[in-house]
């Protein structure tokens, strides 16, 4: 029987720091991207169509805030027809490609009145949700064997080391709810890489992490896109385990 191959790509908004909370972010947002090989290569494929179509390179990386500021490459987004056609095609691709989101969000100001400053494990702590959801979610679709391969935005020599020494922790040892077995049984790899790398797959996380971080703000304010990604959060019957929301 064939084994069948997932992609994991985990890219973050907001800052994971404590040290000073900014009032208007409040959030550290760490947002996971779960498809398989074969829905991925159809992701990058649209992708890459509307970078073609609008800048004539395939090239251009899609980031969350330059985006929104229209700065950078996005500056031709200052045109409002080039910027409806953009939006137009970009939220079509989000909504119709074959993907599933898992994201943990930390309320840095909750965080610190029941552990303190002292901890600087946000991070961590999100992605070993993350992580524990994702298997939840590769068990609930056939018991064919499965490699799910982590991809995380490289953030520095010393936070990767971190991260990676976090990982092979629970690799180890596991978590509350999954065993070590059950998380080897996936055969997980994890691979660090560059922004710059142009990878669609974290480009889509950026995307879709900041309306999360801006929904788990203010659920009333009026989000559009976070609507269109919506569908897109794991979910077990009517229990949503997409939006972990910690603590």
């Amino acid at each position: 029987m064939e084994t069948l191959d997932y992609y994991l790509f985990l890219d973050e908004s907001g800052d994971h720091g404590l040290k000073n909370i900014d009032n208007n972010f409040p959030v550290f947002v760490l947002c996971g991207i779960v498809t398989s090989k074969n829905d991925y290569e159809n992701l990058k494929l649209s992708f890459n169509q509307i970078k073609q179509k609008l800048w004539g390179d395939a090239k251009v990386i899609f980031h969350s805030r330059d985006i929104r500021k229209c700065e950078k490459e996005f500056k031709i987004l200052l045109d409002n027809e080039v910027k409806t056609d953009f939006y137009s095609e970009l939220n079509k691709t989000i909504s119709d490609s074959n993907y599933t989101v898992i994201s943990s969000i930390i309320d840095k100001e909750r965080y610190i009145k029941k552990y303190g400053k002292l901890r600087n494990d946000v991070y961590e702590i999100a992605l070993s949700f993350i992580l524990e959801r994702a298997v939840f979610f590769l068990d609930s679709i056939g018991e064919q064997e499965k490699n799910l391969y982590l991809i995380i935005e490289k953030r520095g020599k010393k936070e990767d080391a971190i991260l990676k020494n976090h990982i092979n922790d629970l690799l180890k040892i596991g978590t509350y709810y999954v065993s070590p077995g059950r998380l080897h049984s996936y055969h997980i790899k994890v691979y660090f890489v560059d922004k710059r790398k142009n990878i669609n797959g974290l480009q889509l996380s950026d995307l879709v992490a900041y309306p999360i971080a801006r929904y788990s703000m203010d659920k009333e304010r009026a989000n559009p896109a976070f609507e269109i990604i919506k569908p897109k959060i794991y979910k077990k019957g009517t229990r949503i385990y997409g939006l972990k929301i910690f603590p």
